[in-house]
């Protein structure tokens, strides 16, 4: 239980420091940052549920502490354009987990599956009627507008799996989407 918990809150800490990378900023007010990778992470190494609930973790926290780019509250995300890509974190995470630990290929493609199902699939599943909505912009224009996302959030969802894989052979037992 309490190595759940310190894997749980150290994710947490890890997706909040990924903010601290610097943001760019895209027309459509929602900026590229490292934290997806932090999402994608969460997932193909904590696993579905304790994925899940680090990010959870990292919302609550960040509704009183900036841990967003730009040192944004989730009170102000969820006010924003990126209020969709915020709703869809934990359930990105637990997909991301869910299919890293329950798909029976070898830990690198599974992981990356994981990455992109959850960590790009899911999270523009929410994010982009999220721009859409706040924007008051036709969903198809916002799904255009989201493709500038995707180059990064592929390089992302290769990083996430090489660390995922790296973190099974130096720790295994840290890795516990596989445990």
């Amino acid at each position: 239980m309490e190595k759940n918990l310190t894997h749980i809150a150290l994710f947490a800490a890890l997706i909040a420091v990924l903010g601290l990378v610097p943001k760019i900023d895209l027309a459509a007010g929602v900026p590229i940052t490292a934290q997806s990778m932090g999402i994608m992470l969460c997932g193909t190494v904590l696993g579905a549920k304790r994925g899940a609930l680090a990010v959870l973790l990292f919302l609550v926290v960040g509704l009183i502490v900036p841990v967003f780019p730009g040192f944004t509250t989730t009170w102000q995300k969820i006010q924003s354009p990126s209020i969709g890509y915020v709703v869809g974190f934990p359930i990105a995470a637990f997909v991301a987990g869910l299919i890293t630990q329950n798909t029976r290929l070898a830990l690198f493609p599974a992981a990356f599956a994981g990455a992109l199902i959850g960590g790009i699939a899911v999270l523009y599943a929410f994010g982009i009627p999220g721009m859409a909505i706040m924007l008051d912009k036709p969903l198809p224009d916002m799904a255009i507008a989201a493709a500038a996302f995707l180059p990064g959030d592929l390089i992302k969802a290769v990083l996430a799996a090489l660390i995922t894989k790296s973190i099974a052979q130096m720790r295994p037992e840290a890795l516990l989407s596989r445990g």
